[in-house]
């Protein structure tokens, strides 16, 4: 039917027109499932995996503290703050203590400690205030409003640690925040009978100012975890948290401490409530020295959600598909933030205020490794890939 010569001319065209299609066409675009593998890396997947355990620690910090105010009428915040600081002074600050050399706790305190008194009195309030409101609002609503330390953090980073986002960081920032709105809408619907009324704007006020007091000491740890240590900053704010809790507690609340009714359940509460606060505190430079502040504080929106599980079995609370909603949109926020790293714009004169107390500096950078820069090491080959950037 066909002749030799025709289909020895077909074969030749097909031929040819495989041939002229450039390599880099077929190679160009990724399959799906790569793409699907490269979004849900390995780095994702571990980065939600520890927030997550942060989240279930927040969590638990809250119930305490609401079982405390409103089942045993122990409005005791300061107390609960100075026990946890107690715990960071023995365990981090006689760490420090019996170190040599240039990290020993006496060198540290001859070279900053006024700049680590001032952030334990940032840390001290900004517990004091957070607790405080639990007395005055609701459960979820605390953990709610406190999300205003995700812009503080923003801000904080992009200005004083020179942060540069992408514009998928702020996408999934917006995300986030759109989640946190369809949890407020499903609070409204269900929040009157949830409890105090009456003293909800206060409650609310508090946890505001608590939020933008938590986001200057998380930007402040992000820089010392990176830059100094861990251990540095746990022990600092052990030694300076449990000194001037200790003189807030003696003014303040020594006559409400007076006022608990001591038996074995308050004191499981406290305990309880110690156990999840110092594991925060421990296991929280872990996580932004691998991630950022920012990062982390996205992650712990997600406590909202085991909140209000608990309470529903605990505080009657009353259940709303918005929650659900809401979850899934905070967790694909999440996604976007960290599925694309940020990278820093490096000037060498923006980190002597905190590092080289008593030192001459000059604008020019040195050449040996005396000052490490700030590394975000799970974002070190992105970093290699942008611009540096300097700034004025």
């Amino acid at each position: 039917m066909f002749s030799s010569e025709m289909i020895s001319s077909q074969q030749n065209h097909v031929v040819t027109t495989i041939e002229t299609i450039p390599p880099e066409t077929i190679t160009a675009s990724p399959s799906m499932v790569q793409r699907i593998r490269k979004l849900f890396s390995r780095e994702l997947l571990v980065t939600l995996a520890l927030g997550q355990v942060l989240s279930l620690l927040v969590c638990g910090i809250g119930l305490t503290s609401k079982y405390l105010a409103h089942e045993y009428h122990a409005n005791t915040p300061v107390f609960q703050s100075f026990l946890n600081y107690i715990l960071l002074f023995l365990v981090y600050t006689t760490t420090l203590a019996v170190r040599q050399g240039e990290e020993n706790l006496l060198a540290i305190l001859k070279r900053r400690w006024w700049k680590y008194m001032i952030l334990g009195l940032i840390d001290i309030e900004a517990n004091y205030l957070v607790i405080k409101a639990y007395q005055y609002t609701t459960l979820t609503s605390v953990q709610l409003l406190d999300c205003f330390t995700i812009p503080v953090v923003l801000l904080l980073s992009w200005f004083f640690l020179l942060v540069r986002y992408k514009a998928v960081h702020f996408v999934g920032v917006g995300v986030c925040l759109l989640g946190i709105g369809c949890m407020v809408g499903a609070d409204v619907l269900v929040g009157r009978q949830q409890g105090h009324g009456d003293h909800k704007l206060l409650g609310d006020l508090l946890v505001l100012g608590g939020a933008m007091l938590y986001g200057i000491s998380n930007v402040c740890e992000e820089f010392i975890v990176k830059n100094l240590s861990r251990v540095e900053f746990l022990g600092m704010m052990g030694l300076f948290g449990s000194f001037f809790s200790g003189i807030q507690l003696a003014i303040m609340e020594h006559k409400e401490l007076l006022k608990v009714h001591w038996d074995w359940q308050i004191g499981l509460l406290y305990i309880g409530f110690s156990a999840c606060m110092f594991g925060l505190y421990s296991f929280m430079p872990v996580v932004i020295r691998r991630t950022s502040a920012t990062s982390v504080n996205l992650s712990l929106l997600t406590a909202d959600l085991y909140s209000l599980f608990c309470g529903l079995f605990l505080f009657q609370y009353k259940f709303s598909g918005l929650y659900l909603l809401s979850f899934l949109i905070i967790v694909l926020g999440l996604v976007l933030y960290t599925s694309s790293s940020t990278y820093v714009a490096q000037d060498p004169r923006v980190y002597k205020h905190f590092r080289n107390a008593g030192h001459p500096i000059t604008d020019t950078p040195t050449l040996g490794p005396l000052e490490p820069s700030v590394t975000y090491t799970s974002l070190r080959q992105e970093i290699e890939e942008e611009p540096r950037i300097r700034v004025a």
